[in-house]
């Protein structure tokens, strides 16, 4: 395979916000961004197909080396010929280093200076990552786009437990560099840092100054998304976009509410992955131009109009609201693949609009425009159940009558 240059190319910026589109080349094609990618966990986006992704119009998806290394296990896929060929995708796969899994997963975990200890979630066998061993199961596994191991902590955390975590996460970075290097790996695979630091602005500094002097292929917003508030999650990742190498990918690590994408954009912040829109499927989420809603509620078990009428998915040309609800309450798997599939086509076809709307110097109003139909929409259905709730007739047990007179 020929080595491709990794080097991002800004197309426009918005005139009125730090909002920008771009674009880089992997082996597996060009991504343009900003972009979504779909979460392929175990090398599937759960219950959607390669086809139906690509049909959508995904450009990456992403898959975790933490995962694939102990299921099914790296002799497996390097025997099918590297992950793109053993789960049938030939676009551009990125795969997250597994730090963030390693500390929310695994049993007995134990971050050291030189790597992390720990027991399998699956079979409590033991096992010692060092960014070195990360920086070859992802050579191995032949993504495009790949991760230096980090120390992700969990919030709040003491400034010293921060500082301790983000100072091994920077050194992580320098030796996966140095191993990156190594094993030629920038022929053909781009090498992000990750930046810690959790609620502390001069950690964070610290951080980005030092990542950035090792001049990485990209750079990836981490230690958020992990319980702080809204606020503060905004004001820290408005500040480490805005410090950022101007002239590098940045990657907001598991932000995926559309106003959380919305805002993330304005900030100047490139690439966004998150599990919401098949977990939030599976269980009849659907989100939709004006809010999200629950298929299996009541209300619409004679809607028969489509889960969204701006739309143009297999799910929205074909089914109807009622037809939806009756799936799921019926437990048929059709149901939780329909609201995925519709969830996924959201999600790429807002980041589609993302970036006409940048390239037309209108993103800002594009953004109001946005949240103010999907919020306020949302506003009025919680209003709407509020009433309904006061006012129902409080239950009256009727009287006891045979089995058989009582089934219908």
């Amino acid at each position: 395979m020929a080595e491709v240059v990794f080097k991002l190319k800004i197309t426009h910026k918005d005139k009125k916000s730090k909002a920008r589109c771009a674009e880089f080349k992997t082996p597996h094609g060009r991504v343009q961004t900003p972009v979504f990618m779909p979460v392929a966990t175990q090398s599937t986006v759960k219950t959607i197909s390669p086809k139906e992704l690509e049909d959508s119009c995904a450009e990456v998806v992403l898959s975790n080396a933490y995962h694939l290394y102990l299921r099914p296990g790296l002799d497996v896929i390097e025997e099918a010929g590297g992950l793109h060929n053993f789960m049938s995708w030939q676009k551009p796969i990125l795969t997250d280093s597994g730090g963030f899994q390693i500390f929310s997963l695994a049993l007995l975990r134990k971050f050291k200076d030189d790597g992390v200890e720990f027991q399998s979630h699956i079979d409590g066998t033991r096992h010692f990552l060092t960014p070195e061993k990360v920086i070859n199961i992802q050579k191995t596994l032949g993504s495009d786009i790949i991760m230096s191991l980090d120390d992700c902590i969990q919030y709040p955390a003491a400034l010293e437990m921060a500082k301790v975590a983000m100072e091994r996460t920077t050194d992580w970075a320098r030796r996966s560099k140095d191993e990156y290097l190594k094993q030629g790996c920038q022929k053909n695979q781009m090498l992000f840092g990750i930046v810690q630091g959790s609620t502390y602005k001069d950690l964070r500094e610290e951080s980005i100054k030092e990542l950035a002097d090792l001049d990485l292929p990209g750079y990836s917003i981490g230690g958020l998304s992990v319980g702080e508030p809204e606020d503060l999650r905004n004001e820290l990742l408005s500040f480490t976009a805005e410090n950022l190498p101007q002239d590098k990918p940045r990657y907001a690590m598991g932000i995926g509410m559309p106003e959380d994408i919305l805002e993330a954009v304005s900030y100047g912040v490139d690439m966004f992955d998150c599990v919401i829109p098949t977990r939030y499927g599976r269980n009849g989420s659907a989100f939709t131009s004006t809010g999200k809603l629950t298929v299996r509620n009541a209300e619409f078990k004679s809607d028969f109009n489509a889960l969204d009428s701006e739309c143009d998915c297999y799910t929205c040309k074909n089914f109807s609201r009622a037809y939806l609800r009756h799936l799921f309450n019926s437990k048929e798997i059709l149901g939780l693949r329909l609201v995925s599939l519709h969830n996924i086509h959201f999600f790429i076809k807002l980041i589609h609009d993302i970036r006409q709307a940048i390239k037309e110097d209108r993103f800002l109003e594009f953004k109001d425009n946005f949240l103010n139909k999907y919020s306020n929409q949302m506003k009025t259905q919680l209003t709407e159940r509020s009433v309904r709730r006061k006012t129902v007739q409080p239950f009256e047990p009727k009287a006891h009558q045979p089995w058989a007179e009582a089934e219908t």
